[in-house]
């Protein structure tokens, strides 16, 4: 597989620079292939469309980190279940990704590159099969909207309930939504902002950029209590490891608060004797919508400290600055278990700051809303 790995980012070269016209190719020819797929996805391709190409080409580039590489594409397999895709259409997407693959890198594609992804592809689809089929789950949930609350223009905190079925997921981690009233099989990844409950009810913090966003923009602005959405299978891995013993940074930027929540909500349930260091930031005070709910939770426990940052807002009377620059002035984090969450460019900043304290990359783990 090293060998592979190598091929396969070797070969990449070739189309990195050339998404777009990779991507318009790939759908193209799997739409031609099998004209019935289209219905599976959204009526506006831009953006949603691309996510599975996406998800792909993200799975290519874990094939030299076996361990992750098979978590990461039975969760893949399984939250996949929510677009009806089956064996067949495996095969379908595989014949057009190698096709679009060929087709946009020209002269420098060759055979070995060639064979690498298909060598890639087949164990892909075969661990995403696997996955799917190995859950007793449905495809996606219903669920009932029971709360909204806005805080502001662009932001949201909402409670759901699932319906018909426990759904199951573990604090820190994500899971698709879709709003079928306002945007039919548009999906948007979020991250759930509450520990596991047996009620089956998720809160949910969402941010959209004015005039931007699909989902977002609905669940922000137009979803009221007692809409139905859709939820899809729990994913990812920003999750807490219950056997270590060390203590635990949070850094939190604007709605990736969400997961951080949910973390230190779980910590509340057992932990006695970790200290809990959690840095929240946003560009004004009025965009820390969730500091009211950290502080009554420093206040019922002992072990949890929360320290809000403005990097917008000279007024605020607590620490100013990018909150990546802050965590460094409370530095160092060698001997905690990390855990980030928010924009790319914040979460890129965090983990310069932790490297420089040397912080091992085993006990860091993010969560981030764009590439990285």
């Amino acid at each position: 597989m090293d060998n592979v790995a190598r091929l396969l980012k070797e070969s990449w070269t070739l189309v990195e620079e050339h998404r777009d016209r990779l991507s318009g190719h790939f759908y193209a020819r799997l739409f031609l292939l099998d004209p019935e797929l289209r219905s599976l996805f959204p009526v506006q391709m831009s953006g949603q469309g691309d996510r599975l190409l996406e998800a792909i080409i993200t799975a290519i580039h874990t094939v030299d980190d076996p361990e992750s590489f098979d978590e990461f594409l039975r969760s893949l397999g399984r939250d996949h279940r929510k677009y009806h895709v089956d064996a067949a259409h495996y095969e379908t997407m595989g014949v057009a990704l190698l096709d679009a693959l060929r087709s946009t890198a020209g002269d420098g594609w060759n055979l070995e590159y060639d064979q690498a992804w298909r060598d890639a592809y087949a164990a892909i689809s075969a661990k995403m099969l696997a996955g799917a089929a190995a859950d007793d789950d449905p495809p996606f949930w219903h669920a009932e909207v029971l709360t909204h609350e806005r805080y502001g223009l662009d932001t949201a905190v909402l409670t759901v309930r699932a319906l018909q079925h426990p759904l199951r997921w573990r604090a820190g981690q994500y899971l698709s939504v879709e709003v079928p009233r306002y945007h039919p099989r548009v999906w948007r990844t979020y991250s759930v902002a509450n520990a596991p409950n047996d009620d089956n009810v998720l809160e949910f913090h969402v941010r959209t950029p004015q005039g931007a966003g699909w989902v977002s923009g609905a669940l922000v602005r137009r979803v009221k209590p007692g809409e139905l959405l859709r939820l899809a299978a729990p994913m990812g891995s920003m999750t807490l490891d219950r056997s270590s013993e060390r203590d635990i940074l949070c850094v939190a930027g604007g709605v990736g608060l969400a997961p951080v929540k949910a973390l230190v909500e779980e910590l509340a349930t057992y932990n006695r004797t970790r200290w809990v260091h959690v840095f929240y930031g946003a560009r004004t005070r009025q965009d820390l919508y969730g500091l009211a709910g950290l502080q009554e939770m420093v206040a019922a426990h002992p072990w949890l400290s929360v320290t809000p940052a403005c990097s917008e807002d000279d007024d605020f009377d607590g620490e100013l600055g990018d909150i990546s620059e802050v965590v460094g002035r409370y530095g160092p984090w060698t001997a905690h278990d990390c855990y980030i969450s928010g924009s790319a460019p914040m979460v890129r900043a965090t983990l310069r700051v932790l490297a420089g304290d040397d912080v091992p990359p085993e006990r860091t783990r993010y969560d981030t809303f764009g590439e990285l």
